[in-house]
């Protein structure tokens, strides 16, 4: 072995993973590694490993997981074992893999456990539980609900719980159901056990080391990468709207006919025009496209595949989203992984995340992303290999006439996309909004808790999930509460020593596969062409028989529609539309918006913006100025008032609802607020009285909120427990005083 490779870090190593790494070629640990190896071998600390897609993160873990695992086995006989947890099956897929390679003849069992597992891979583990377990939180949930009373023992000899993507859990229900069964996992097995956090993107170290190791975020050790990221070529480039070719009355003229009526014909123009750019530009290589939503994916997908079959080329560009079946989805990774031939992925953010695709030469995202995050994210999939990173930004806006709306005029979408890329050149990302209290989440952890012991009494719940637990933001009173809810609602009943069981209705959402999941489902139609399911679509968006569809890439004809088996047959066809899936995008941060301010206020145009993303531009800041938004929050536009606070969606929501209570109806229309029926006099005489005023609390302006449904089980919660839930997830009572204090004017007299 080359003497460049040996470190103190190296030389810790078991011989077995040392000859590993040798066959890697490498020439030295990262920096990463060099830090992790020490830290993890101690097996009495919490640690996060930060660094960029493909910067090491996996081995930087189980270099040192697996030298212990080889340290304290039984002779040849692995007895210790690494529990590793991961957000998606391909994740776990593409790992299992990997680590198959680096265990090979280490007598190290590696076993995969999620859904599309085999039983017999799951039992090698039930019988033997040791090794590398990779598995997904709803998985682990089952073990916990169908093997309850045998988690002590399949978990006693745990030394390590690794969590992958640790970002993508912070602040949502899957993650305070990780959280839980952490905890839960420990309770059973009566010691603490390391925990490893593993993610390429995270905005505040301090709230992953919290979301890590609950009440001792301050005791876990963190380790960032200082490998400096390699040379970035970024562009983004403008459009216009443009009209289609085609009318709707002329698009609903040809279908009556029963004549086909091409994509192309009925997409605007610059969608057209952007699909174009992408084809010349982006052919002959591997690329990702990020569409921002599955039905612009199906969009560009068609399109571009029709642009190939127009010039009689190979085709090169394959839609990738959720919706697809796993067998398309695992064809078009497993092109980009192979390098045998140029594909590119138009896709969501189903590649985002670390699923093993090899390198890509480009990364096109087409509309500003929703956050500086994923946008990090995606761009650490491109410039490996000593290469340039490359991104493009396509971004769209509308042709101004008299009657384009005030808020059109300041181009939101092209601001929005260059604060966001200034930020992430700053280094900046989002830090995770963990505050909610997640009722939902804790509904199903009773049930499950319940499942696993046969019973609880409420003071063991209290002790296992609030009490210095997870969800120790949770009130005793309110846990009670929602106790006596769940009895009501059928969810529990009570024996006559007080022990808690599950209901009639709880027993059977228990015994229900889609129990194990924290979040949300929708029902879903299959699609099938020829027998063979290509993928599914929500069934709150019908299909009528007989009309068309782009799905997959492809066109198609809806033959038949089976309601009762929810199932919907396809052939192929000429003609098609893009289905709408639903689903919403993520909040802005306050900092992008004040960011957004600040280029307004600037005179710079940024050096990386094409000709006709600079003209925009010029155009944002002259009706910015135009309107005086550099002197005043306030425009009038008739008898509307619209207020620009440059704030995050979170607190113009709040403020609105705020406003809304005092008798003014207001409500968020991107960047702004519109205030109805008054003017900026009336608005800033109502905003100094609330100034002047003790603040409500977010629970009394919650309980004027309707809809406050939103996670999986809150239909079960009663209006008291939904305003608390929804105060502490979609409401900022701070951040929207600020922006009265801001917005009032001056003090009022004394």
């Amino acid at each position: 072995m080359n003497d460049t490779c040996s470190s103190g870090a190296f030389d810790a190593l078991h011989p077995k993973i040392q000859r590993w790494v040798w066959r890697q070629g490498w020439k030295t640990l990262r920096t990463t590694q060099e830090k992790a190896i020490p830290a993890l071998l101690s097996g009495n600390r919490d640690v996060i490993i930060a660094a960029a897609t493909a910067g090491g993160k996996t081995e930087a873990a189980f270099l040192p997981i697996l030298t212990r695992l080889l340290a304290e086995a039984n002779g040849s006989e692995c007895t210790g074992l690494a529990l590793y947890i991961a957000p998606l099956k391909a994740l776990i897929n593409d790992q299992y893999q990997r680590l198959e390679l680096m265990t090979e003849n280490m007598d190290i069992p590696v076993v995969p456990w999620h859904g599309d597992i085999a039983r017999k891979q799951k039992q090698s583990f039930l019988k033997s539980p040791s090794g590398v377990l990779l598995i997904t939180p709803e998985s682990l949930e089952a073990i916990f609900v169908n093997h309850g009373h045998r988690v002590p023992w399949l978990f006693g000899n745990l030394k390590y719980l690794i969590v992958d993507e640790l970002h993508s859990f912070i602040g949502v229900e899957r993650g305070m159901q990780l959280q839980s069964l952490m905890h839960r996992i420990e309770l059973a097995i009566r010691r603490r056990v390391p925990r490893v956090g593993l993610s390429a993107t995270l905005g505040d170290m301090g709230l992953a080391a919290e979301y890590l190791r609950p009440g001792y975020g301050s005791q876990v050790e963190t380790i960032e990468s200082t490998e400096v990221s390699g040379e970035l070529k970024l562009q983004i480039r403008g459009y216009r709207h443009a009209p289609p070719e085609l009318s709707p009355k002329e698009v609903d003229d040809y279908e009556k006919r029963g004549e086909d009526v091409e994509l192309a014909d009925v997409v605007q123009g610059d969608v057209i025009d952007i699909a174009q750019h992408i084809f010349r530009t982006l052919r002959g290589a591997n690329n990702l496209v990020f569409a921002n939503s599955r039905r612009n994916v199906e969009i560009y997908a068609d399109l571009l595949r029709g642009e190939c079959e127009r010039l009689r080329v190979p085709i090169e560009f394959f839609p990738h989203h959720g919706s697809l079946s796993k067998d398309l989805r695992e064809h078009v990774e497993a092109g980009l992984k192979a390098q045998a031939g140029p594909v590119t992925a138009v896709c969501t953010s189903t590649l985002e995340m670390g699923i093993d695709i090899g390198s890509v030469a480009s990364i096109a995202q087409i509309g500003p992303p929703h956050q500086v995050s994923s946008m990090r994210q995606r761009l650490g999939r491109s410039g490996r290999r000593g290469e340039a990173a490359v991104l493009r930004i396509y971004i769209q806006e509308p042709e101004i006439d008299d009657r384009t709306p005030i808020p059109d005029r300041l181009r939101p979408a092209l601001f929005q996309a260059v604060a966001m890329t200034e930020l992430m050149l700053e280094r900046w990302i989002e830090p995770p909004r963990a505050t909610s209290l997640h009722f939902s989440t804790l509904i199903q952890q009773i049930l499950s808790v319940i499942a696993q012991r046969g019973g609880a009494t409420a003071q063991s719940l209290w002790n296992s999930l609030c009490d210095s637990a997870p969800f120790t933001a949770v009130r005793n009173g309110d846990f009670i509460a929602l106790l006596k809810q769940m009895g009501r609602a059928g969810l529990l009943t009570q024996s006559h020593d007080g022990t808690l069981l599950h209901g009639n209705t709880g027993e059977r959402i228990v015994n229900h596969y889609s129990f194990y999941a924290a979040f949300a489902t929708p029902e879903e139609f299959s699609l099938a062409v020829a027998g063979k399911i290509i993928g599914s679509l929500p069934i709150d968006r019908p299909l009528a028989e007989g009309s068309y569809l782009i799905f997959a890439g492809r066109r198609w004809r809806v033959q038949r529609v089976d309601t009762e088996h929810k199932r919907i047959d396809l052939a192929k066809a000429t003609g098609g539309r893009a289905p709408s899936f639903g689903g919403t995008p993520g909040a802005v941060h306050d900092v992008v918006r004040a960011q957004m301010f600040d280029l307004y206020n600037s005179s710079s145009n940024p050096v990386y913006l094409d000709a006709q993303a600079r003209e925009l531009f010029a155009e944002g800041r002259h009706h910015f100025q135009e309107f005086k938004l550099q002197e005043s929050a306030f425009v009038e536009d008739g008898k509307n008032l619209l207020i620009y606070p440059w704030s995050g969606d979170i607190a113009m929501d709040t403020l609105g609802s705020l406003l809304t209570q005092e008798g003014i109806q207001t409500e968020r229309e991107g960047i702004c607020l519109t205030a109805k029926d008054t003017d900026s006099t009336s608005l800033q005489q109502k905003l100094r009285g609330m100034r002047d005023s003790p603040p409500p609390s977010g629970y009394d302006l919650a309980k004027h909120v309707q809809n406050k449904e939103s996670e999986k089980y809150d239909f079960f919660l009663d209006e008291h427990l939904l305003a608390l839930n929804w105060a502490s997830k979609r409401l900022d009572i701070e951040g929207a005083m600020q922006l009265v204090y801001r917005l009032a004017g001056r003090p009022s007299a004394v």
